[in-house]
């Protein structure tokens, strides 16, 4: 258990902030960690994975690479998995699962691997113990991943179980919610950082249930996103209950009071509510201003300018977010129903107008802010009549997006969008 070769999957584009992230969380250097599209490779110890688990915000899990070798059918599959030692991982009393993934594999039936792999499983803890485990697709003991390309096989223990992005904390939530591994990666991609030499204020206009006003929180107060969580390996064999309770407790004394200001506002005031519910549960209520507002009126929340981070809403669920280019009685109608429905709410077309308005209304009221809006809208730019100066590459799951940059400057909204700049060579030094 000394070295393990551990693998953290990650959404596109991400994989630059989470190699350093895995930097800070571990201590390991560049010869101990590969990037690649989708993730992150290391060598690192089990406490490492139990670290990562605990810290990482950008991971969506911690998987242990346990086999790895080229394949040709499921018979090779099988001799695979044979290969694995799973007496030292887990016991013929606990239940498994297999889930397989797969890019361009030439096998006609991804189920049949599976089951190869789990028949595998099982035939050797026969062999070892005369006992075979069960298998149990809704809540397994053991999580086993088998991802399969053109020719090659690889065969990894799940240390996380759920995804990672489930910290524990967001019960309330809207119906298209950010996920708050991509949240961390806007805060990320952005430069923010609470714990600098002259840290800003950080306002999200359209927070929804909060998502990303709550890891920033979380972040400025040095909570662990894990803290409030289980995990996969506390039920594997090598777990030591009194290595995770010195582990939690380190990370618990590190808790902090935030050291910057952190905005919130919808004009939901039932996703307010809910930002507030989950604030609490997150244990940063106390370090997060929530209120309702629309976004088009909303002045700003601090003499100080700061960031501006939000993932706004788009196309039909743009009048949740603002409502004050319409009538007096078009804005009743869209008030009531963005509190029935939240941020996601749909009431108008590709969200021109929306965006225009509200460029106007931060050239005028929020000089010297910067702004950075996750969108997959590559046009956005032009709709805002805005020239961004940064634009980092990020994917919401198979969705391509941007994360755009706008630094505002006090003065007329330009009639013509000008020339849009190249995406960034390396989102990581965004800035």
């Amino acid at each position: 258990m000394n070295q393990l070769q551990i693998f953290l999957p990650c959404a596109a584009g991400v994989e630059g902030f989470l190699a350093d992230e895995v930097h800070r969380i571990t201590g390991l250097t560049d010869n101990d960690l590969l990037t690649g599209r989708g993730g992150a490779l290391l060598r690192a110890s089990w406490r490492d994975a139990l670290l990562l688990n605990l810290h990482s915000r950008l991971a969506q899990r911690v998987l242990v690479q346990l086999a790895h070798r080229p394949y040709r059918s499921e018979n090779d599959l099988y001799e695979l998995a044979s290969s694995v030692a799973w007496e030292i991982w887990f016991t013929p009393r606990q239940t498994f699962k297999v889930e397989v993934t797969a890019q361009h594999s030439p096998l006609t039936s991804l189920n049949f691997a599976g089951l190869r792999v789990k028949d595998a499983v099982a035939d050797r803890f026969r062999a070892k113990s005369g006992v075979r485990p069960d298998v149990n697709t809704q809540w397994p003991d053991v999580r086993i991943h088998l991802h399969l390309t053109t020719d090659e096989a690889t065969i990894y223990i799940d240390t996380s179980g759920e995804p990672l992005f489930k910290r524990g904390w967001r019960e309330d939530k809207g119906d298209a919610p950010l996920k708050e591994t991509l949240a961390a990666a806007m805060i990320a991609a952005s430069g923010w950082d609470p714990h600098g030499d002259a840290p800003v204020p950080l306002y999200d206009p359209c927070c929804g249930s909060g998502t990303v006003v709550i890891e920033a929180a979380q972040i400025a107060c040095r909570i662990a996103p894990g803290q409030r969580r289980r995990f996969a390996f506390e039920k594997l064999l090598p777990f030591q209950a009194h290595v995770w309770s010195a582990i939690k407790n380190e990370a618990a004394s590190a808790e902090q009071e935030s050291p910057v200001a952190i905005f919130g506002s919808d004009v939901s005031h039932r996703m307010v509510d809910f930002a507030e519910r989950n604030a609490e549960r997150a244990g940063v209520a106390a370090s997060l201003q929530l209120r309702g507002g629309d976004a088009l009126q909303r002045m700003p929340p601090c003499e100080t300018p700061g960031v501006m981070l939000l993932n706004p809403p788009y196309g039909e669920r743009i009048a949740a977010a603002g409502t004050a280019g319409q009538n007096a009685t078009e804005r009743a109608v869209l008030r009531a129903q963005g509190d029935a429905v939240g941020r996601e709410a749909a009431h108008t077309d590709d969200g021109g107008e929306f965006f225009s308005q509200l460029a106007a209304h931060w050239k005028k009221n929020y000089a010297g802010w910067q702004a950075w809006m996750l969108t997959p809208d590559l046009k956005l730019p032009g709709k805002m009549r805005l020239k961004e100066s940064r634009r980092v590459p990020m994917w919401n799951g198979p969705i391509e997006c941007r994360l755009f940059r706008f630094d505002m400057i006090k003065g007329a909204v330009r009639d013509r969008a000008p020339k849009a700049v190249p995406d960034a060579a390396d989102p990581r030094h965004a800035g």
